[in-house]
């Protein structure tokens, strides 16, 4: 049933981000463009969808289980941080300069984009880096070959 609800739920999701124009570079560069021929149709969607992310965590916060029966988990830090900030700006970045951000990438990688394929494959190289960065800033001797690992083989 889990597969079944994360299958309609990316369903729904894809439907809204063709129909909203979210997954038209085009139509995100032309939001982004405040100084130029500026588009504001995409604020009302992000309004929309924050205000709709709101009840829905409002509502998660009082449950122990999802709808499905899976445990809960919502994010436990609501701290600002430097590395969130980071995130922010690089994800800014991305979006500004591809006018995709992940999801609307996948819809359009979906749909046969080759602008999207690039941007896919340079989000998975992004997302590999962050993960070998963090497994050594949590282990700095992780994959780092010391005198004694040589003595044991």
């Amino acid at each position: 049933m889990t597969i079944f609800t994360a299958l309609v739920s990316g369903l729904l999701f894809g439907v809204g981000l063709l129909v909203s124009g979210m997954a038209n570079p085009a139509k995100v560069l032309g939001f982004l463009d405040v100084f130029g021929t500026w588009d504001p149709s995409l604020a009302f969607v992000m309004a929309g969808a924050i205000a709709v992310g709101l009840v829905a965590f409002g509502v998660a916060r009082r449950m122990t289980r999802s709808l499905s029966g899976e445990p809960m988990r919502l994010p436990a830090t609501q701290s600002i941080d430097r590395r969130l900030m980071a995130g922010a700006v690089v994800f800014g970045v991305g979006w500004g300069l591809a006018g995709f951000c992940p999801g609307p990438a996948l819809v359009a990688l979906a749909a046969g984009s080759g602008k999207a394929l690039i941007f896919v494959l340079a989000m998975v190289a992004g997302m590999v880096l962050y993960e070998w960065l963090e497994t050594r800033r949590k282990n700095p001797s992780a994959g780092v070959a010391t005198s004694v690992d040589a003595v044991d083989a």
